[in-house]
């Protein structure tokens, strides 16, 4: 039985961590060739051939009406897809109506609740804009 194939994504981070073990193991190899390793498992012959079918753009396409759940300045959601549009290969701004208004406010003294949310988010699913404790804005669970 074959394995599913993995996104980009997931096997450029197959990768990444065969490398780390590999190098904790005492073998230390490239990033390309840990690529051309995770290639292999999969019945690929290189990296280039296994790109070619799994795609390099994100994981998921969304469209409107599309039920999506994450985390949101870190407060979990869930909701729907009002607008999805690709603004490069692997990014993608979405706009999300909630199912319920989340409090994005971590103090005690006040709320601000909302019920739409915007973000930009990358191919890992996540944006590249931090909170002050290194957290992503916006996480969508993938």
């Amino acid at each position: 039985m074959t394995a599913p194939l993995p996104t980009a994504v997931q096997a450029k981070e197959q990768a990444k961590n065969l490398r780390a073990t590999l190098t904790g193991e005492g073998t230390a190899i490239g990033h390309a060739q840990s690529l051309e390793r995770v290639s292999h498992q999969y019945g690929f012959r290189d990296w280039n051939a296994l790109l070619a079918v799994i795609g390099n753009g994100p994981p998921v396409d969304w469209t409107p009406d599309d039920k999506i759940s994450g985390s949101y300045l870190s407060q979990p959601f869930a909701g729907q897809v009002v607008l999805c549009e690709t603004l490069k290969p692997g990014w993608v701004r979405l706009e999300i109506q909630l199912d319920a208004a989340i409090d994005v406010v971590t103090s005690s003294e006040f709320s601000n609740l909302r019920r739409r949310i915007r973000g930009v988010i990358g191919p890992k699913g996540h944006s590249s804009e931090r909170t002050s404790d290194g957290q992503p804005h916006l996480r969508i669970d993938m």
